[in-house]
Protein backbone atom coordinates (compact mmCIF):
# COMPACT_ATOMS: atom_id res chain seq x y z
CA UNK A 1 0.00 0.00 0.00
CA UNK A 2 2.81 2.40 0.91
CA UNK A 3 4.50 1.68 -2.43
CA UNK A 4 1.28 2.48 -4.30
CA UNK A 5 0.87 5.80 -2.48
CA UNK A 6 4.50 6.72 -3.15
CA UNK A 7 4.10 5.93 -6.86
CA UNK A 8 0.93 8.02 -7.04
CA UNK A 9 2.74 10.96 -5.46
CA UNK A 10 5.58 10.73 -7.93
CA UNK A 11 3.33 10.42 -10.97
CA UNK A 12 0.66 12.94 -9.93
CA UNK A 13 0.20 15.94 -12.22
CA UNK A 14 -2.09 18.93 -12.40
CA UNK A 15 -2.99 18.31 -16.05
CA UNK A 16 -4.11 14.74 -15.34
CA UNK A 17 -6.13 15.91 -12.34
CA UNK A 18 -7.88 18.53 -14.48
CA UNK A 19 -8.64 15.90 -17.14
CA UNK A 20 -10.22 13.67 -14.49
CA UNK A 21 -12.19 16.60 -13.09
CA UNK A 22 -13.46 17.62 -16.53
CA UNK A 23 -14.63 14.06 -17.20
CA UNK A 24 -16.67 14.14 -13.98
CA UNK A 25 -17.93 17.65 -14.69
CA UNK A 26 -19.20 16.70 -18.13
CA UNK A 27 -20.81 13.51 -16.80
CA UNK A 28 -22.65 15.37 -14.05
CA UNK A 29 -23.61 18.30 -16.25
CA UNK A 30 -24.77 16.11 -19.16
CA UNK A 31 -25.92 12.49 -18.69
CA UNK A 32 -27.05 13.22 -15.12
CA UNK A 33 -29.84 15.38 -16.52
CA UNK A 34 -31.35 12.20 -18.01
CA UNK A 35 -31.27 10.70 -14.52
CA UNK A 36 -33.32 13.60 -13.20
CA UNK A 37 -35.83 13.12 -15.99
CA UNK A 38 -36.16 9.44 -15.09
CA UNK A 39 -36.57 10.32 -11.41
CA UNK A 40 -39.33 12.77 -12.27
CA UNK A 41 -41.09 10.13 -14.37
CA UNK A 42 -40.82 7.65 -11.48
CA UNK A 43 -41.97 10.36 -9.03
CA UNK A 44 -39.24 9.58 -6.50
CA UNK A 45 -38.33 11.73 -3.51
CA UNK A 46 -35.26 13.95 -3.28
CA UNK A 47 -33.63 11.52 -0.84
CA UNK A 48 -34.20 8.65 -3.25
CA UNK A 49 -32.72 10.66 -6.10
CA UNK A 50 -29.66 11.43 -3.94
CA UNK A 51 -29.34 7.69 -3.28
CA UNK A 52 -29.35 6.99 -7.03
CA UNK A 53 -26.57 9.53 -7.56
CA UNK A 54 -24.65 8.10 -4.60
CA UNK A 55 -24.81 4.65 -6.20
CA UNK A 56 -23.62 5.60 -9.68
CA UNK A 57 -20.88 7.88 -8.29
CA UNK A 58 -19.45 5.43 -5.75
CA UNK A 59 -19.67 2.53 -8.21
CA UNK A 60 -17.80 4.51 -10.87
CA UNK A 61 -15.27 5.81 -8.33
CA UNK A 62 -14.25 2.49 -6.80
CA UNK A 63 -14.04 0.56 -10.08
CA UNK A 64 -12.22 3.38 -11.90
CA UNK A 65 -9.61 3.93 -9.18
CA UNK A 66 -8.93 0.21 -8.77
CA UNK A 67 -8.58 -0.48 -12.52
CA UNK A 68 -6.49 2.63 -13.21
CA UNK A 69 -3.97 1.83 -10.46
CA UNK A 70 -3.81 -1.90 -11.19
CA UNK A 71 -3.27 -1.58 -14.94
CA UNK A 72 -1.52 1.86 -15.00
CA UNK A 73 -4.09 2.91 -17.59
CA UNK A 74 -6.58 5.83 -17.51
CA UNK A 75 -9.66 3.62 -17.18
CA UNK A 76 -12.71 5.84 -16.75
CA UNK A 77 -15.88 4.17 -15.57
CA UNK A 78 -19.30 5.80 -15.31
CA UNK A 79 -22.96 4.95 -15.41
CA UNK A 80 -24.65 3.88 -18.63
CA UNK A 81 -25.97 7.07 -20.27
CA UNK A 82 -28.00 5.23 -22.97
CA UNK A 83 -29.18 2.85 -20.27
CA UNK A 84 -30.39 5.79 -18.21
CA UNK A 85 -32.33 7.03 -21.23
CA UNK A 86 -34.19 3.72 -21.18
CA UNK A 87 -35.49 4.54 -17.70
CA UNK A 88 -37.38 7.56 -19.01
CA UNK A 89 -39.36 5.23 -21.29
CA UNK A 90 -40.25 2.59 -18.68
CA UNK A 91 -41.31 4.82 -15.77
CA UNK A 92 -43.89 5.12 -14.23
CA UNK A 93 -45.36 1.90 -15.70
CA UNK A 94 -42.47 -0.04 -14.16
CA UNK A 95 -41.88 0.19 -10.41
CA UNK A 96 -38.52 1.16 -8.96
CA UNK A 97 -38.26 -2.30 -7.37
CA UNK A 98 -38.67 -3.90 -10.80
CA UNK A 99 -35.99 -1.60 -12.21
CA UNK A 100 -33.58 -2.71 -9.47
CA UNK A 101 -34.12 -6.35 -10.48
CA UNK A 102 -33.28 -5.38 -14.09
CA UNK A 103 -30.04 -3.73 -12.89
CA UNK A 104 -29.07 -6.94 -11.10
CA UNK A 105 -29.88 -9.17 -14.10
CA UNK A 106 -27.87 -6.97 -16.48
CA UNK A 107 -24.91 -6.86 -14.07
CA UNK A 108 -24.82 -10.67 -13.81
CA UNK A 109 -25.07 -11.21 -17.59
CA UNK A 110 -22.41 -8.58 -18.37
CA UNK A 111 -20.13 -10.13 -15.75
CA UNK A 112 -20.28 -13.51 -17.51
CA UNK A 113 -19.64 -11.85 -20.88
CA UNK A 114 -16.51 -10.27 -19.41
CA UNK A 115 -15.36 -13.22 -17.28
CA UNK A 116 -15.54 -15.68 -20.19
CA UNK A 117 -13.44 -13.41 -22.38
CA UNK A 118 -16.14 -13.21 -25.05
CA UNK A 119 -15.89 -9.44 -25.29
CA UNK A 120 -12.19 -9.54 -26.19
CA UNK A 121 -12.99 -11.89 -29.07
CA UNK A 122 -15.70 -9.54 -30.34
CA UNK A 123 -13.31 -6.58 -30.17
CA UNK A 124 -10.63 -8.34 -32.26
CA UNK A 125 -13.08 -8.68 -35.14
CA UNK A 126 -13.35 -4.89 -35.55
CA UNK A 127 -10.67 -3.15 -37.69
CA UNK A 128 -9.03 0.01 -36.30
CA UNK A 129 -10.47 2.16 -39.09
CA UNK A 130 -14.03 1.08 -38.26
CA UNK A 131 -13.49 1.62 -34.53
CA UNK A 132 -11.99 5.06 -35.16
CA UNK A 133 -14.87 5.99 -37.48
CA UNK A 134 -17.34 5.01 -34.78
CA UNK A 135 -15.47 7.01 -32.14
CA UNK A 136 -15.23 10.08 -34.37
CA UNK A 137 -18.98 9.80 -34.98
CA UNK A 138 -19.71 9.71 -31.25
CA UNK A 139 -17.51 12.73 -30.54
CA UNK A 140 -18.64 14.68 -33.60
CA UNK A 141 -21.81 15.98 -31.96
CA UNK A 142 -19.78 17.41 -29.09
CA UNK A 143 -17.62 19.33 -31.54
CA UNK A 144 -20.74 20.74 -33.18
CA UNK A 145 -22.22 21.78 -29.83
CA UNK A 146 -19.23 24.07 -29.32
CA UNK A 147 -20.44 26.28 -32.16
CA UNK A 148 -24.15 25.75 -31.48
CA UNK A 149 -23.52 27.29 -28.05
CA UNK A 150 -22.57 30.58 -29.77
CA UNK A 151 -26.28 31.10 -30.55
CA UNK A 152 -26.97 32.03 -26.93
CA UNK A 153 -23.55 32.89 -25.44
CA UNK A 154 -21.44 34.11 -28.38
CA UNK A 155 -19.02 36.32 -26.43
CA UNK A 156 -18.19 33.71 -23.79
CA UNK A 157 -17.89 30.81 -26.27
CA UNK A 158 -15.76 32.72 -28.78
CA UNK A 159 -13.57 33.97 -25.92
CA UNK A 160 -13.10 30.37 -24.78
CA UNK A 161 -12.21 29.38 -28.35
CA UNK A 162 -9.66 32.18 -28.56
CA UNK A 163 -8.25 31.18 -25.17
CA UNK A 164 -8.01 27.57 -26.37
CA UNK A 165 -6.01 28.54 -29.47
CA UNK A 166 -3.61 30.78 -27.53
CA UNK A 167 -3.14 28.23 -24.74
CA UNK A 168 -2.63 25.45 -27.28
CA UNK A 169 0.14 27.56 -28.82
CA UNK A 170 1.89 28.78 -25.69
CA UNK A 171 0.83 26.44 -22.84
CA UNK A 172 -0.44 23.21 -24.42
CA UNK A 173 -0.19 21.03 -21.33
CA UNK A 174 -2.57 23.23 -19.34
CA UNK A 175 -4.85 24.29 -22.19
CA UNK A 176 -8.10 23.16 -20.58
CA UNK A 177 -7.24 24.81 -17.26
CA UNK A 178 -7.02 28.20 -18.97
CA UNK A 179 -10.18 27.54 -20.98
CA UNK A 180 -12.13 26.54 -17.86
CA UNK A 181 -10.93 29.61 -15.96
CA UNK A 182 -11.79 31.83 -18.90
CA UNK A 183 -15.32 30.47 -19.15
CA UNK A 184 -16.04 30.61 -15.41
CA UNK A 185 -14.64 34.14 -14.95
CA UNK A 186 -16.60 35.53 -17.90
CA UNK A 187 -19.78 33.76 -16.77
CA UNK A 188 -19.45 35.32 -13.30
CA UNK A 189 -18.65 38.80 -14.65
CA UNK A 190 -21.55 38.71 -17.12
CA UNK A 191 -24.00 37.25 -14.62
CA UNK A 192 -24.57 34.02 -16.54
CA UNK A 193 -24.02 31.59 -13.66
CA UNK A 194 -27.18 29.70 -12.71
CA UNK A 195 -28.78 30.54 -9.33
CA UNK A 196 -28.59 27.49 -7.08
CA UNK A 197 -29.61 26.98 -3.46
CA UNK A 198 -26.54 25.32 -1.93
CA UNK A 199 -26.88 22.94 1.02
CA UNK A 200 -23.78 20.90 1.96
CA UNK A 201 -24.71 17.55 3.52
CA UNK A 202 -23.49 13.95 3.47
CA UNK A 203 -25.76 11.66 1.44
CA UNK A 204 -27.11 8.49 3.07
CA UNK A 205 -28.11 5.87 0.45
CA UNK A 206 -31.49 4.14 0.62
CA UNK A 207 -31.74 0.37 0.13
CA UNK A 208 -34.34 -0.70 -2.45
CA UNK A 209 -35.38 -4.35 -2.61
CA UNK A 210 -35.62 -5.90 -6.09
CA UNK A 211 -38.84 -7.33 -7.50
CA UNK A 212 -38.33 -9.68 -10.45
CA UNK A 213 -40.89 -9.61 -13.29
CA UNK A 214 -40.89 -10.55 -16.96
CA UNK A 215 -41.70 -6.92 -17.67
CA UNK A 216 -38.46 -5.77 -16.07
CA UNK A 217 -36.44 -8.49 -17.80
CA UNK A 218 -37.63 -7.88 -21.36
CA UNK A 219 -38.28 -4.13 -21.28
CA UNK A 220 -35.26 -3.00 -19.25
CA UNK A 221 -32.70 -5.72 -18.45
CA UNK A 222 -32.14 -7.05 -21.99
CA UNK A 223 -32.06 -3.58 -23.65
CA UNK A 224 -29.75 -2.38 -20.85
CA UNK A 225 -27.33 -5.24 -21.54
CA UNK A 226 -27.29 -4.46 -25.27
CA UNK A 227 -26.80 -0.70 -24.98
CA UNK A 228 -24.16 -1.11 -22.26
CA UNK A 229 -22.07 -3.55 -24.30
CA UNK A 230 -22.48 -1.87 -27.69
CA UNK A 231 -22.86 1.77 -26.67
CA UNK A 232 -20.36 1.95 -23.78
CA UNK A 233 -17.92 -0.95 -23.43
CA UNK A 234 -17.31 -1.25 -27.18
CA UNK A 235 -16.41 2.41 -27.88
CA UNK A 236 -14.69 2.64 -24.49
CA UNK A 237 -12.34 -0.22 -25.34
CA UNK A 238 -11.84 1.27 -28.80
CA UNK A 239 -10.64 4.52 -27.21
CA UNK A 240 -8.15 2.67 -25.01
CA UNK A 241 -6.81 0.63 -27.93
CA UNK A 242 -6.57 3.62 -30.26
CA UNK A 243 -4.72 5.54 -27.54
CA UNK A 244 -2.08 2.83 -27.36
CA UNK A 245 -3.30 0.87 -24.31
CA UNK A 246 -3.60 -2.89 -24.71
CA UNK A 247 -5.47 -3.63 -21.48
CA UNK A 248 -7.83 -6.56 -22.14
CA UNK A 249 -11.57 -6.07 -21.80
CA UNK A 250 -12.03 -9.09 -19.51
CA UNK A 251 -10.99 -7.47 -16.19
CA UNK A 252 -12.58 -4.11 -17.07
CA UNK A 253 -15.97 -5.59 -17.93
CA UNK A 254 -15.82 -7.95 -14.94
CA UNK A 255 -14.91 -5.28 -12.36
CA UNK A 256 -17.43 -2.75 -13.71
CA UNK A 257 -20.23 -5.32 -13.63
CA UNK A 258 -19.34 -6.32 -10.05
CA UNK A 259 -19.52 -2.64 -9.09
CA UNK A 260 -22.92 -2.52 -10.80
CA UNK A 261 -24.14 -5.47 -8.75
CA UNK A 262 -23.00 -3.85 -5.48
CA UNK A 263 -24.67 -0.46 -6.05
CA UNK A 264 -27.81 -1.76 -7.77
CA UNK A 265 -29.87 -1.97 -4.56
CA UNK A 266 -29.38 1.73 -3.77
CA UNK A 267 -30.59 2.75 -7.23
CA UNK A 268 -27.28 2.76 -9.09
CA UNK A 269 -27.80 1.82 -12.73
CA UNK A 270 -25.23 -0.27 -14.64
CA UNK A 271 -21.61 0.87 -14.26
CA UNK A 272 -19.77 0.75 -17.58
CA UNK A 273 -16.56 1.81 -19.27
CA UNK A 274 -16.92 5.46 -20.21
CA UNK A 275 -16.66 6.32 -23.89
CA UNK A 276 -16.92 10.05 -24.51
CA UNK A 277 -15.41 11.33 -21.26
CA UNK A 278 -12.64 8.71 -21.47
CA UNK A 279 -11.25 10.55 -24.49
CA UNK A 280 -10.42 13.48 -22.18
CA UNK A 281 -8.12 11.32 -20.08
CA UNK A 282 -6.33 9.18 -22.67
CA UNK A 283 -4.75 11.89 -24.83
CA UNK A 284 -1.70 14.15 -24.51
CA UNK A 285 -3.73 16.88 -22.83
CA UNK A 286 -3.89 14.66 -19.74
CA UNK A 287 -0.10 14.10 -19.77
CA UNK A 288 2.65 14.03 -22.36
CA UNK A 289 3.79 10.62 -21.10
CA UNK A 290 1.32 7.85 -21.85
CA UNK A 291 2.41 5.82 -18.82
CA UNK A 292 1.43 8.66 -16.43
CA UNK A 293 -2.04 9.35 -17.79
CA UNK A 294 -3.48 6.72 -15.44
CA UNK A 295 -3.48 9.49 -12.83
CA UNK A 296 -6.41 11.02 -14.73
CA UNK A 297 -8.37 7.82 -14.02
CA UNK A 298 -7.47 7.96 -10.32
CA UNK A 299 -8.35 11.67 -10.10
CA UNK A 300 -11.61 10.97 -11.91
CA UNK A 301 -12.48 8.36 -9.28
CA UNK A 302 -11.64 10.71 -6.41
CA UNK A 303 -13.94 13.40 -7.79
CA UNK A 304 -16.66 10.78 -8.20
CA UNK A 305 -16.17 9.80 -4.55
CA UNK A 306 -16.76 13.41 -3.54
CA UNK A 307 -19.77 13.52 -5.83
CA UNK A 308 -21.19 10.43 -4.15
CA UNK A 309 -20.58 11.54 -0.58
CA UNK A 310 -22.14 14.94 -1.26
CA UNK A 311 -24.50 13.76 -3.99
CA UNK A 312 -27.19 16.42 -3.82
CA UNK A 313 -24.81 19.24 -2.89
CA UNK A 314 -22.12 18.54 -5.46
CA UNK A 315 -24.63 18.18 -8.28
CA UNK A 316 -26.12 21.57 -7.36
CA UNK A 317 -22.62 23.03 -7.46
CA UNK A 318 -22.06 21.68 -10.97
CA UNK A 319 -25.39 23.10 -12.04
CA UNK A 320 -24.04 26.60 -11.35
CA UNK A 321 -22.35 26.50 -14.75
CA UNK A 322 -24.51 27.45 -17.73
CA UNK A 323 -25.15 24.56 -20.09
CA UNK A 324 -23.56 26.46 -23.00
CA UNK A 325 -20.28 26.75 -21.07
CA UNK A 326 -20.27 23.01 -20.40
CA UNK A 327 -21.04 22.29 -24.07
CA UNK A 328 -18.20 24.56 -25.21
CA UNK A 329 -15.85 23.06 -22.65
CA UNK A 330 -16.63 19.53 -23.83
CA UNK A 331 -16.26 20.46 -27.51
CA UNK A 332 -12.89 22.14 -27.01
CA UNK A 333 -11.58 19.37 -24.76
CA UNK A 334 -12.43 16.76 -27.38
CA UNK A 335 -10.98 18.48 -30.47
CA UNK A 336 -7.76 16.49 -30.16
CA UNK A 337 -9.64 13.20 -29.82
CA UNK A 338 -11.88 13.99 -32.81
CA UNK A 339 -8.84 14.85 -34.94
CA UNK A 340 -6.94 11.72 -33.91
CA UNK A 341 -9.83 9.38 -34.67
CA UNK A 342 -10.63 10.95 -38.04
CA UNK A 343 -6.94 10.61 -38.97
CA UNK A 344 -6.92 6.91 -38.04
CA UNK A 345 -10.25 6.30 -39.81
CA UNK A 346 -8.99 7.83 -43.07
CA UNK A 347 -5.45 6.44 -42.92
CA UNK A 348 -5.93 3.01 -44.52
CA UNK A 349 -7.06 3.13 -48.17
CA UNK A 350 -8.64 -0.31 -47.87
CA UNK A 351 -10.80 0.72 -44.90
CA UNK A 352 -11.49 4.37 -45.78
CA UNK A 353 -14.95 4.01 -47.36
CA UNK A 354 -16.19 1.62 -44.68
CA UNK A 355 -14.76 3.87 -41.94
CA UNK A 356 -16.51 6.91 -43.44
CA UNK A 357 -19.81 5.01 -43.60
CA UNK A 358 -19.32 4.03 -39.94
CA UNK A 359 -18.66 7.65 -39.03
CA UNK A 360 -21.77 8.93 -40.84
CA UNK A 361 -24.07 6.25 -39.42
CA UNK A 362 -22.79 6.82 -35.87
CA UNK A 363 -22.96 10.62 -36.11
CA UNK A 364 -26.49 10.47 -37.53
CA UNK A 365 -28.06 9.62 -34.18
CA UNK A 366 -30.27 7.03 -35.86
CA UNK A 367 -32.31 4.57 -33.79
CA UNK A 368 -33.58 1.29 -35.21
CA UNK A 369 -35.14 -1.65 -33.39
CA UNK A 370 -34.48 0.17 -30.13
CA UNK A 371 -30.69 0.14 -30.65
CA UNK A 372 -28.53 3.24 -30.84
CA UNK A 373 -26.59 4.69 -33.77
CA UNK A 374 -23.36 3.50 -32.10
CA UNK A 375 -24.46 -0.11 -32.50
CA UNK A 376 -25.71 0.39 -36.05
CA UNK A 377 -22.61 2.36 -37.00
CA UNK A 378 -20.48 -0.66 -36.15
CA UNK A 379 -22.85 -3.13 -37.85
CA UNK A 380 -23.21 -1.11 -41.06
CA UNK A 381 -19.51 -0.31 -41.11
CA UNK A 382 -18.53 -3.96 -40.70
CA UNK A 383 -20.92 -5.00 -43.47
CA UNK A 384 -19.43 -2.31 -45.72
CA UNK A 385 -15.91 -3.42 -44.81
CA UNK A 386 -16.74 -7.06 -45.62
CA UNK A 387 -18.29 -6.19 -48.97
CA UNK A 388 -15.55 -3.74 -50.00
CA UNK A 389 -12.60 -5.83 -48.86
CA UNK A 390 -10.29 -7.16 -51.57
CA UNK A 391 -10.77 -10.74 -50.37
CA UNK A 392 -13.91 -12.22 -51.93
CA UNK A 393 -15.54 -15.53 -51.16
CA UNK A 394 -16.83 -16.03 -54.69
CA UNK A 395 -14.84 -15.39 -57.88
CA UNK A 396 -16.17 -12.64 -60.11
CA UNK A 397 -17.29 -13.71 -63.56
CA UNK A 398 -15.22 -12.36 -66.41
Amino acid sequence: MATVIQTLREDWSLSASVAGFLAVLISYAGPLIIFFQAAQAAQVSDSMMASWIWGISIGAAVSGIYLSIKYKTPIITAWSAPGTALLVTVFPEMSINEAISAYIISAVVIFFVGATGSFDKILRWIPNGIAAGMMAGILFQFGLELFVATNTMPFIVFSMLGCYLLAKRFSPRYTMIWVLLCGVILSVLLGRMNPVDMNLAITIPTVIWPEWTWNATFNLAIPLILVSLTGQFLPGMAILNLSGYDTPAKPIVSVASLASLIVACVGGITIVLAAITAALCTGKDAHELKEKRYIAGVANGIFYLLGGLFAGSIVRMFSLLPKELVAALAGLALIGAISANITIAMKDDGQRDAALITFLATASGMSFLGLSSVFWGIVIGMVAHYILTKKRLLPLSS
